[in-house]
């Protein structure tokens, strides 16, 4: 099996993945008694890594969905064709497609863990709806494709047509703008990145977030950290991301509803097979509003399957498994 991430065939440290940051996944593999070889993936070299995946057995991929200007478009070529000589591909990039976008949020919205989620799908939409939403509370638009927080907007109306606009990537000053003209800045959003996702802002963002890495069907830990971008200034700085393995106490409820509920509303609800969800991916949570028990709830805000790393260190001997349960099942 191949191990494949955005880098230079010819680096010196190609060849190295005892000192790479992915490490850990090549010795889950070795555990599990599976041969895994480097295969980092440069534009140049496209023909080269295709001829050589076609090879093998099964591909696991790391790669970002945007990284330094550029895309995966021509890598996601590759693997369509690679799968379709029959190795396994995770995740595939038609899965990305379904479930590793913002719009995914939108077709979930009905589950236990969505909201008043809206998705403009063509700019007349989104001139002519956004206002009257953001008019009722502070919205939270994101891209359909983004990653590290790029195209992610906390959007508040000021009244008289004003609003106060704030970028969660990047060092974005905070704006106040026209509304109108905010609209008019994002029409570029429609033809590049397949639309524009609106949720309600959380107020309980400053209490953290929580990223449930999950392997096929299964969670294999978590992640849980105090998030900084959009919050409010006195919310203080942010925290690291810490780390835990699946038993953690703190967010068994979850767990449980994500696993028995709704991993297989997802599936269903995209068309999906539960049987091919990737061997990793990640959805993050904030906490919604308590019900009238005072028991918390959560909104899903992104599902991440293109790139999902740094892991929990219970998360790759997981991986391996599924990945394990997958080859079986095919041969």
């Amino acid at each position: 099996m191949a191990i494949v991430w955005r880098g230079d065939e010819n680096a010196p440290d190609a060849l190295q993945p005892e000192t790479g940051r992915l490490k850990a996944i090549f010795e889950a593999m070795n555990r599990a008694g599976l041969r895994t070889e480097t295969a980092p993936y440069d534009e140049a070299h496209g023909a080269a890594f295709a001829q050589r995946l076609c090879q093998i057995d099964a591909a696991l991929v790391w790669v970002n969905p945007v990284d330094k200007g550029r895309t995966r478009k021509a890598l996601d070529r590759i693997l369509r064709v690679v799968a379709s000589a029959g190795v396994f591909v995770s995740a595939h990039p038609d899965m990305i497609a379904d479930m590793g976008v913002k719009a995914v949020l939108h077709r979930t919205r009905t589950l236990g863990w969505g909201t008043d989620t809206r998705y403009y799908e063509t700019p007349a939409a989104f001139a002519a709806e956004f206002p009257k939403a953001v008019a009722e509370g502070t919205r939270v638009l994101k891209l359909n494709r983004g990653n590290g927080g790029i195209g992610v907007w906390k959007v508040e109306a000021l009244g008289d047509g004003m609003v106060r606009v704030e970028e969660a990537g990047g060092e974005a000053a905070i704006r106040v703008l026209p509304l109108t003209d905010f609209v008019a800045q994002h029409r570029d959003a429609f033809s590049a990145d397949d639309g524009l996702i609106d949720q309600p802002y959380q107020a309980r963002l400053t209490e953290g977030m929580i990223r449930c890495y999950v392997s096929g069907r299964r969670v294999a830990g978590f992640g849980h950290q105090m998030v900084r971008a959009l919050a409010p200034p006195e919310a203080g700085p942010a925290g690291r991301r810490l780390y835990s393995g699946p038993t953690d106490p703190r967010f068994q409820d979850l767990k449980l509803v994500l696993e028995r509920d709704w991993i297989p509303q997802m599936a269903g609800r995209l068309a999906l097979s539960l049987d091919a969800l990737p061997v990793i991916w990640d959805a993050d949570f904030l906490l919604g509003p308590k019900n009238a028990a005072g028991v918390d709830s959560y909104v899903l805000c992104e599902i991440n399957a293109s790139s999902v790393f740094p892991i929990p260190e219970e998360a790759p001997d997981a991986i391996a498994a599924t990945l394990l349960e997958r080859l079986a099942r095919d041969s």
